[in-house]
This record gives structure tokens, sequence and C-alpha cells, in this order.
């Protein structure tokens, strides 16, 4: 089925699969289902197929793939992945049936032009080895020649007939007439038609239906399902938060979920099939197995089918929900290569604090405690002057967790004898980062206090070098992300990581393992190795100096070389996003202008002057080149803003503090499909609905707000038992 070919790209011969006898080939498949142009689908499977990454292919080979983006070229990985999956499936099928010496020509056919994993699955159905059912007992009592003349309603005199069939197991026409239609039902639920229509009639008319386990309603936890105790809704159109609750409601033991559909429609939908006449004399006992089969065979069935696809769509929006706020986290505003002390905030505890250098390496670590119940604040504040003086702090990271709001009182009181910056930043995931092998390897003799002091002084200094460290469920964004499969979503979470790290670049003279394993092409492996190289003989001077790191070799250069940094190289190209690949046609654009390529870099003036269009060639066209002078006039530009410092309303320290109508500034933290969550200051953080965003009908939370977006909301209800706050994004 499957035929080797080869295809020449980038004068290398790389191998294409071409799948014979089916519906479809891979790239009808692909484009099909994305509606992306078949020669960019082709160049970018040959791409794939040689294991380049998707960053790379996006940014480096433009005029092969048609311009094709990040999310484009996941998607045609995505679906070759599915038609891989389906071919594979298809001869597993065929094998199976062909052993069982039931493989007709016909049948061959059928199966091979089956595009759907569903076609394929509806096809075999007969011939799946299942556990002994009624109809395989009926068989062995001889009764198949009954149930092939009900199916064929060719007798005239249904029980007359049935009574030949009496024998030692069989004790009456009746008792073989139920056998047969036990085979009858079993046949009608193997009926490809019959499925394909009672599938289309679930898809369109199921409902979703909760209701409340009884002897678990009063007990903790029931209550927040108390909106599922009785609902109903079209499964169609149910929303992917809402289903994911149901379903963990489910799970917890709290709630019946099922799906329904018109039973007597369906029955309708399968006589259509079945039945030859509706006054046919072999027409009522048909009826009665029509009956069973969809009640005990066709329904339980189909609303499994259409519950997992249901449950697919969820988990898929979920996971997207996820991956963009998980995107703007690792992409918030950096404060940059600043020295800044760190405050982990506590009562009992204390505050543990530490000061980093420029570099985010720790310089000093300690604990005060200007909270009760020692109060010891005098010494606190003396402690945070001497400090900010002696480590020339330049701004001061605040964790948002316990004790936040009165730690940054208390530090914004402080008379300090230079300008600092005051941040509230948020500490999710730093506990987990704290007890890491990661933060241990990294400091090794010091406790996890000190630990998640330093990840919060350095998610301020640069969010997305500290946060690779940590698995990004701990990060607390999105929805229901530990009931989706944990499979789908690490890998399209590991996606999102690369994609970020290589659209920002890496200083490979400062980045952490952690960090480089994701720049294109690297992985934890080599990421290692290239840290280990440069504790060894010192900081990198050039790209081509990568090559030294063992294992470093053409094929991992050609990927990561583009999106790594060096400062402070000979070459100033080497700290650009330009490839090295393209190091020539800058240096014959330097040549044409009659100046080096320093005087290039940054100079608008010469950069105006230049004409690509001729520098085309056969492998280099407009996007590459429309890039590189891109690059060439803001080279190495980070994409991200500065982070900036925000006041919360002083006023509001407590949930109890708020009252409806309050009009305060807050931080959006978390953004799911029905609306987003903003930290107002305190413990709680309020939920402004997606109906209260805007004036507007809303249909994507993400058009309206961003996360770290600054905000002002208004208050609109507070539930002090439950601890929830409703707010408005409209005034």
């Amino acid at each position: 089925m499957r035929r080797k070919v080869f295809l020449c790209l980038e004068n290398r011969w790389l191998p294409v699969y071409l799948f014979q006898n089916t519906a479809l080939d891979r790239i009808q498949y692909i484009h099909q289902h994305s509606n992306i142009n078949k020669r960019g689908i082709t160049n970018t499977l040959a791409l794939l197929d040689a294991d380049a990454t998707i960053p790379f292919i996006s940014r480096y080979r433009k005029e092969q793939t048609g311009n094709l983006d990040e999310q484009e070229i996941a998607e045609i990985q995505k679906l070759a992945q599915q038609f891989q999956e389906l071919e594979n499936r298809r001869a597993s099928i065929l094998k199976t049936i062909e052993d069982q010496e039931a493989l007709t020509p016909e049948l061959e056919t059928r199966i091979n032009a089956a595009i759907t994993l569903t076609e394929l699955e509806d096809l075999y159905l007969p011939f799946k080895k299942k556990r002994k059912t009624r109809a395989d007992m009926a068989k062995e009592k001889g009764l198949e020649p009954l149930a092939k003349m009900l199916m064929a309603q060719a007798i005239e005199q249904p029980l007359e007939t049935a009574a030949r069939f009496i024998s030692g197991d069989v004790s009456s026409a009746e008792d073989a007439m139920t056998g047969a239609l036990d085979i009858v039902a079993e046949w009608i639920n193997e009926r490809e038609r019959v499925r394909t229509r009672i599938r289309k009639l679930f898809q369109n008319k199921a409902v979703l239906v909760t209701r409340v386990v009884k002897k678990q309603q009063d007990e903790e936890g029931a209550q927040k399902f108390m909106q599922y105790f009785e609902w109903e809704e079209s499964l169609r159109r149910v929303a992917s938060h809402r289903f994911l609750a149901m379903q963990r409601g489910q799970k917890e033991g709290f709630l019946r979920l099922k799906v329904e559909v018109p039973v007597e429609i369906a029955l309708d939908q399968i006589r259509r099939v079945v039945l030859k006449s509706e006054a046919g004399p072999c027409a009522p006992y048909l009826k009665q197995a029509i009956s069973d089969s969809f009640k005990r065979l066709l329904q339980p069935a189909i609303s499994n089918e259409v519950l997992a696809e249901a449950r697919q769509r969820a988990e898929d929006e979920a996971i997207k929900v996820f991956s963009e706020n998980l995107r703007q986290l690792l992409l918030a505003p950096p404060l940059g290569q600043k020295r800044i002390l760190a405050l982990d905030p506590g009562f009992k505890s204390g505050c543990k604090l530490v000061c980093l250098d420029q570099r985010g390496d720790l310089l000093y670590n300690e604990t005060i405690f200007p909270h009760p119940p020692q109060r010891e604040t005098t010494q606190a504040i003396k402690k945070l002057r001497s400090l900010v003086n002696s480590y020339n702090i330049e701004a001061i990271a605040i964790g948002n967790g316990t004790a936040s709001r009165e730690t940054e009182t208390l530090v914004k009181k402080i008379a300090f004898d230079r300008q600092v910056q005051v941040f509230v930043v948020n500490e999710a995931g730093a506990s987990v980062y704290s007890a890491s092998k990661i933060a241990r390897e990294e400091f090794p003799q010091y406790d996890v206090t000190v630990r998640g002091a330093v990840s919060i002084g350095r998610r301020l200094a640069d969010p997305l070098a500290e946060l690779v460290k940590i698995d990004p469920k701990a990060i607390g964004v999105g929805q229901y992300q530990h009931d989706v499969d944990q499979t789908n979503l690490k890998r399209e979470l590991d996606r999102v990581v690369e994609s970020c790290v290589n659209r920002i670049g890496v200083n490979v003279n400062t980045a952490s393992a952690a960090l480089l394993q994701y720049v294109s092409g690297i992985g934890p492996g080599l990421a290692g190795k290239i840290v280990d190289f440069r504790r060894q003989n010192g900081a990198f001077s050039s790209r081509k100096e990568l090559l030294k790191v063992p294992q470093f070799g053409p094929k991992a250069f050609e990927q990561a070389a583009g999106f790594l940094r060096i400062t402070s190289a000979a070459n100033p190209l080497d700290n650009s996003a330009v490839h090295p690949e393209s190091y020539f046609i800058v240096e014959q654009m330097a040549r044409d202008q009659k100046v080096e390529v320093e005087d290039l870099i940054g100079n608008q003036d010469l950069l105006q002057k230049i004409i690509i269009n001729q520098y085309l060639s056969d492998t280099l066209g407009l996007p590459t080149l429309q890039d590189i002078l891109d690059e060439l006039e803001k080279p190495g530009l980070d994409p991200r803003r500065a982070a900036k410092v925000f006041e919360f309303d002083p006023s509001v320290k407590k949930i109890e503090d708020l009252q409806v109508g309050m009009k305060l500034p807050g931080i959006v933290n978390n953004i799911t499909n029905f609306g987003c969550f903003v930290d107002i200051g305190i413990k709680e953080s309020g939920l402004v609905h997606i109906s209260k965003l805007a004036r507007r009908y809303v249909s994507d939370v993400n058009d309206v707000v961003s996360l770290h977006q600054h905000v002002q909301v208004t208050v609109l209800e507070v539930d002090l038992q439950r601890k929830r706050i409703q707010l408005s994004l409209v005034d």
C-alpha cells in the first residue's frame, strides 16, 4: 500500500511516501482537511521527514513552504500523523480479515476507499473478535438460517417456519424466534448504513443529560456541581468548560451523565433501512429486533462514540486555551538585566529575601520577620535599605502569595537612597521549581525557600527563561488542564514553549540547559553538552564555535544557529536572527554599498538604498530577503514589551474590603472560554464573565483581553461564603 519515492529538496534527495489503492494519498488527505496548497504541504512534509523543526521551517524555509506560519506547519504535522494512524489501522484490518479468509474483492475495495477511522471500524465490526453474545449462542443452536429468512423477509408464516427449528436446545417456536431475532439484532447493529444513520441522528439531535447522585448530593464537594444536578443541553452545542465540568462531576461520583435522542425517530431511521414493507408478515418480528438492537447495542455504542467525540472537542478547546495562555505568559514583559532583590513573603515563617545580579546569579539571602507574630518591622526596614545600597539594587520583586500586600505596603513606605522600582510578581509554580531537580542542580547548597525566592526574582527579569524550568501545568493558567489527555497536553505545551523560545532567541553564553533544550534542533542532551562545554572552555566567541561541542553536528547547527545569540561576537550577525547560511548575502549587500557589515546594521539610510530584487535567486526569495533587511534594521530586537510597575488599590487588602460598585485596578491573570480572572490585589481573583467584557457580543475572550493586561474593573457581586467575586469591564 505504501511506495517510497524521493524528492529533491535543497540539493538533497529526501524520502516521501505515496499510498496506493486508497481514496486519498497523504498530500490529498492533508489538503482536504486543511485547505493548504499541495506544494506547500509536499515541501513541508519533506522538511519534517528530514527532522527539521517547526520554528526552523517557518523562519528559514519560507520559499519552500510558500510562507506558511508555525500554526499551519503544525497542522500539517498533526494531519500527517493522523493519516499514518489511518493507514496503519487500514493495514491491520485488512490483514485480520484476510487471516479469517473473509476478505472479498468488494470488501477490500470498500476498506481501501474509507477515509475516516469511523468508516473503517464500521466495516470491520462484523469481523471483530468479541465476547460471546446472545447471537453467538443462538447460532450455536442452529438458528442462523431462520434469522437469514427473517432478514430476507421471504416467509409468509414466520412462527410456523420457526417451529421447524425446534430441537434439543430450542423448546418452542417462540424460543426459536427469540434466538433468531437476537441474531438479527446483531446484524442490524453491524450494518454500516444503519450505524451511519443513527450516528448522524446522535450528532444532530443528541441531548446531554446530567442528574445528581442522590446519595452524594450532600457530600463535601458536591455543591460545586450544583448547576448540573438537573441539567439538559444539546451535545452539539455544549461549551467545552461545561462538558469538562460535567465529566469531572461524574468522575468524582456526584453526577450521572448520559446521552439521549428521540427513540421513535431512531427506530424509524432503522426501519427505513431494514424493512421492505411495514405490513409484511415478518415486519412485527423485525420491529422487535430493531427495538432491541437500538436499545441494547446501537444506543450504548453510538452514545459512547459521540461522548468520546464531544470529550475530544472539549479537550482540544481546553488545550487551545491553556496553550494561548501559556504563550502570553511566556512572552510577558521582562524587566531585563537588572540587579534585583526578591522577596517571597510570609507571616509566621517570615519573608525570604535574595539579592541577584544582572545575570540572575545569587549574591545574598536572608529571612526577615516584619509581620505578625514577630513584628520585627524596624529591623526589616533597616535590612532592606542596607541591602539595596550594598548590592546596588534596581528593582524589588515581591511574590503575590501570602502576606504579599502587607509586604508591598511595607516596602513602598521605605525611603531608599536610590530609585528602586517595586513589582508584584505572580509566583505560581515557584514552589514546584524550588523542589525540582533543576533547582537542586542550580543551588545544591540552598533549601527550597531560597530557590523559590530566586525564581520570583528571575521571572521578573525574564519570565521566559525562568518559566521554562517549570511544568506548565503548575503555572496555574487555563481550564481543566488536569482533566484532559496529558500526552496531548504536553505535546502542545512543549510546542508552545519551543515556539516562544525560538521567537525571542537565546543568548548561548547565559542560557540555562532548561532554556537551551527548547532551541530548534538542540533538545535536553545537547543542551547539557553546550552548558558543559561553556563551563570548561569559557564563553562562545562565535556561532561557528558551537560545532566544537560534542555531538553538535552540521544538522543541529543548521537548525539551531539562527536562534542562538552571541552578544560579543566578532561578527555582528552572530547576535542577530540572520542565519549563517545567509551571511554571504549580507556581506554582498555591504560590498555593494561600499561599507562593512557592521556599518549596515541599524543604518536605515543605507538599508533603504538596498534593492532586494537584485539578490533574488532560485533558493533565496523575497520573504527571506525581507526578513534579513528587517533584522538588519533592528538586530536581536526583543518583541516583548518592557515590564511596568502596577499599583493595586491600597484600601483593598482582603475580600471583606470589597463593596459592590467599587472600581478597582487589576491584572488579568487567567483566561478561559467563559471569561477572564483578574487579580485585584487580594487572595481571591475575580471573574469577569464573557458577557461582561464589552458592550458588544464577544465570541473569543482573547479578542478583548490578554494575560497580564492592566485593566479597570467594577465589582458586581461578592459571595463571602464561597469566596467568589464577580467583576465587569463594562462601566
